[in-house]
C-alpha cells in the first residue's frame, strides 16, 4: 500500500514537473523571439502557445490527484509537444542567423511537430475519454490510425515542406493542396472517432453521459474550427478560445461534472439548431409552391410561407424537444417507465432482489446520481436496496400506500425532478414497499411459528416426561403397596386406595389442561359459534362489556386448524377489551364467504397514539399468517378498536 501512494505521489510530481518544464520553453520560445526581426518571430498568440500552457497545466492538476488517468497522460504528452514545437519556431531562425548547427533539425521540427498535439488531442481523445479505454475492442484498427496520421504527416511534411501555408503566423495543412489518401485518412479517422463518442454515449449509465457531455459541446466546436482553419481563414480569438475552453470542460467533467447543467445547453441547442434547419427549409419550400401558385405575387407566396411556418414551429418543437430528451437523458414518459418497471419486477426472484430492480430504474429514470429505497416494516427494522451515490443533500419522497406511510425514496440530483414522474414513480414504489413489508412479516411469522412449535413441542416432552410420566410410575407403585398391605393389614389399604384416587384426580386435570392447550374442548363440545358464545357470556360476567356474538353462514364442516385459529383470535380480541378498552359492548362477527372473516370491533378508548405490538396482537397475527390469511388491528368506526382476521377455509363455502 505504501509504494503504491509512494509511486502515486511521484507520477503526480513528474507531471507537475513536466507541465513547469512546458511553461518554461513557452517563455524561452518568447525571449528568444524578442531578440529576433519581426518578420522572423512567432506570434505571441499562436495557438499553439495556448496548448502548451493550458492543457498542460490542466492535465498536471488532473495527475497530481489521479495519477493513473490515462486521459491526462495524452494531454500532457501533447502540451509538451506543443511546447517544444513552440521553441523550435524561434529557435531555428535564431540559430540560423548565427549559423549555429542544429538549424535544419530546428527547422524541420517546427515543419511537422504541431501534427502530434493536432492529431493526438482531435483523433487520440474522443476515443478514449473519459475512462482511458476504447468503448470497443472494433476501435482498435481506428486507434492505430489516430497514432500513424502523425508519421504520414511527418513524413508527407519532410519530403514537401512547402504544401504547409501559413495564415498570420499560424502554419495550415490545407487539405485542398494535400494527396487525397491523407485527406480521406484523416477525416475518415475523425468521422470514427466521432462515432466511438456517439456509440459510448448510447451505452454509458447517466454519469458517463454527463461527462461526455461536458467535453462534446465545446470539443465539437473546438474541431470544426481546427479543421475549417486548415482550408480557411479563422479568426484568431475564435481559435484560442476553444482551444482554451476543451481542457477546461476535460477537467469540470473528470472531476466536477454535476457542477452545471450541460444537459440543458445542449438539449436547447440542438432544438433550437435543428428548428433552425427546418423551418428555414419549410419557409422556402413554401415560398417556391406559393410563387407556382401565384406568379407575380411576391408578397404574398412570403406571407403564405411565414405564416406556415409559424404555424409548424411550437409542434415540431415539442416533438423535437422529446427526442432530444429522450436521446439525452433516456426515456422520460413517467407510465413508459412504470411499464418497465413493472416489467423488469416480474423477472425478480424475491422481494430484496425486486426492491435492487426498482433502484436501478429509480435512478435512470430519474437522471439522479445515486437512488435509496428504504422500507419500514412493522416492527420499526428498515429494509432497503440502493444504487449508486446520494450524495451529502438528498432529496427525499415519502411512499405512501392506502394512506399509510411505508418507506420512502432518497435520491440526490442537481436539479429538481419532473414532478409528474416522480410522482407515478412514487406510487409504484409503495405498492412494492408494502409488499417487501407483507414478505418480511409472512417470513417473520413463519419463522416465529416454527419456533413457537418448538417450543410447544418441548413443552409437551417435558410435561409428559417430567409430569406425567412420574405421576403414572407413583401411581404403579401405590397399587402395588396396597396389594402387599392388603395381605396383611386390610384395613390399612384405604388410606392408600384414597391416596390413589386423589393421584389419579389430580393427573385426570393435569391430562385435560394439556389437551385444552391443543385444542379448547369448547369447539368439540359447542361448535364455534358455541364456543365463542361462551367466551362472550364468559367476558360480561361481572363488569366486563356486553358481547354480541354475529353468525352469517354456516360454521359446521370448518377444518379444525381454521376453529382454532378463529377461537384463539376472538379469545385474545376479547381478553383485550376486557382489560385495556374500558368499553361498555363489544360485536364479534363470524361471516363465511370463501373465506372465513372474523372482526372484533368494540366501543371502548381505542388504540393509543404509539402502538406498541404485544404478544396478544403479534399471536393473533402469526395465527393467520399461519393459514396464509392476514389480521390487522386499528380504530374502529365507532371510535373503539377493530381487529379483522380473513382466515382461509380451503374452498369451504356455505
Amino acid at each position: 500500500m505504501d509504494e503504491t501512494v509512494r509511486r502515486n505521489r511521484g507520477a503526480g510530481r513528474f507531471a507537475v514537473a513536466v507541465a513547469f518544464g512546458a511553461v518554461l520553453l513557452v517563455a524561452a520560445s518568447l525571449v528568444v523571439g524578442g531578440l529576433l526581426p519581426a518578420d522572423l518571430r512567432m506570434v505571441w498568440w499562436h495557438p499553439e502557445i495556448l496548448v502548451a500552457t493550458a492543457w498542460t497545466l490542466v492535465a498536471a492538476v488532473l495527475l497530481r490527484h489521479r495519477p493513473g488517468l490515462k486521459v491526462g497522460w495524452l494531454m500532457l504528452a501533447a502540451g509538451f509537444s506543443s511546447a517544444v514545437y513552440v521553441l523550435s519556431l524561434n529557435l531555428a531562425p535564431w540559430f540560423e542567423l548565427r549559423g549555429w548547427a542544429g538549424t535544419g533539425f530546428l527547422t524541420w521540427l517546427g515543419t511537422w511537430l504541431w501534427a502530434v498535439d493536432t492529431y493526438a488531442l482531435t483523433l487520440v481523445l474522443p476515443l478514449i475519454f473519459p475512462d482511458g479505454r476504447l468503448v470497443s475492442r472494433w476501435f482498435r484498427p481506428v486507434l492505430a490510425l489516430a497514432f500513424l496520421i502523425p508519421l504520414v504527416v511527418c513524413v508527407h511534411l519532410t519530403i514537401d515542406p512547402d504544401v504547409r501555408k501559413w495564415h498570420n503566423g499560424v502554419s495550415v495543412y490545407p487539405f485542398g493542396d494535400i494527396p487525397l489518401a491523407i485527406t480521406v485518412l484523416i477525416l475518415g479517422t475523425l468521422a470514427a472517432a466521432l462515432c466511438s463518442i456517439l456509440v459510448r454515449f448510447v451505452k454509458s449509465p447517466p454519469d458517463v453521459r454527463r461527462q461526455i457531455a461536458w467535453v462534446v459541446y465545446p470539443g465539437l466546436v473546438a474541431i470544426a474550427v481546427i479543421y475549417a482553419g486548415e482550408n480557411t481563414m479563422i479568426g484568431d480569438p475564435v481559435r484560442n478560445i476553444t482551444i482554451v475552453a476543451v481542457p477546461v470542460c476535460v477537467a469540470i467533467a473528470i472531476t466536477r461534472y454535476r457542477l452545471y447543467d450541460i444537459d440543458l445547453v445542449i438539449s436547447r441547442t440542438l432544438v433550437y439548431a435543428g428548428l433552425l434547419a427546418l423551418v428555414t427549409g419549410l419557409y422556402f419550400a413554401f415560398v417556391g409552391g406559393a410563387s407556382l401558385l401565384a406568379h407575380g405575387e411576391g408578397t404574398i407566396s412570403g406571407l403564405a410561407a411565414a405564416i406556415l411556418a409559424g404555424a409548424v414551429f411550437e409542434p415540431v418543437r415539442r416533438r423535437l424537444q422529446r427526442t432530444v430528451d429522450g436521446f439525452i437523458h433516456g426515456e422520460r414518459d413517467p407510465y413508459r417507465i412504470a411499464d418497465r418497471l413493472n416489467r423488469r419486477l416480474q423477472t425478480a426472484a424475491d422481494p430484496p432482489a425486486a426492491l435492487a430492480v426498482a433502484a436501478e430504474v429509480a435512478r435512470s429514470a430519474l437522471h439522479t446520481t445515486g437512488v435509496t429505497i428504504e422500507v419500514l416494516d412493522r416492527d420499526g427494522r428498515t429494509i432497503s436496496a440502493e444504487d449508486g451515490v446520494l450524495g451529502d443533500r438528498p432529496q427525499l419522497i415519502p411512499l405512501v400506500w392506502h394512506g399509510e406511510p411505508v418507506g420512502r425514496l432518497l435520491f440526490g440530483v442537481t436539479r429538481s425532478p419532473d414532478a409528474r414522474l416522480s410522482g407515478i414513480l412514487a406510487r409504484n414504489l409503495a405498492e412494492l414497499a408494502n409488499a417487501v413489508r407483507l414478505a418480511a412479516d409472512v417470513q417473520r411469522s413463519r419463522e416465529h411459528i416454527l419456533r413457537t412449535r418448538e417450543e410447544e413441542r418441548r413443552r409437551l416432552r417435558r410435561d409428559l416426561h417430567d409430569g406425567l410420566g412420574p405421576t403414572l410410575a407413583s401411581l404403579a407403585m401405590t397399587v402395588d403397596a396396597a396389594r402387599i398391605t392388603l395381605k396383611t393389614d386390610p384395613e390399612a389399604v384405604d388410606a392408600l386406595l384414597e391416596e390413589l384416587r386423589a393421584t389419579m384426580g389430580s393427573t385426570i386435570g393435569d391430562i385435560r389442561e394439556l389437551v385444552y392447550g391443543l385444542r379448547p374442548p369448547a369447539l368439540d363440545d359447542l361448535g364455534l359459534e358455541g364456543a365463542i358464545q361462551a367466551l362472550g357470556g364468559v367476558v360480561a360476567t361481572g363488569d366486563g362489556p356486553q358481547v354480541d356474538v354475529q353468525v352469517e353462514g354456516d360454521l359446521n364442516g370448518l377444518p379444525a386448524a381454521a376453529e382454532v385459529a378463529a377461537y384463539r383470535i376472538v379469545q385474545e380480541a376479547l381478553t383485550n377489551v376486557h382489560r385495556h378498552a374500558n368499553a361498555c359492548s363489544a360485536v364479534v362477527r363470524l361471516h363465511l364467504n370463501g373465506d372465513l372473516h372474523v372482526t372484533v370491533d368494540d366501543d371502548g378508548v381505542g388504540l393509543p397514539t404509539r402502538v406498541r405490538s404485544g404478544i396478544g396482537m403479534s399471536s393473533m397475527r402469526e395465527r393467520a399468517a399461519e393459514l396464509g390469511g392476514s389480521c390487522t388491528v386499528g380504530p374502529g368506526p365507532k371510535g373503539g378498536t377493530l381487529v379483522r382476521a380473513k382466515l382461509p377455509v380451503n374452498g369451504v363455502r356455505r
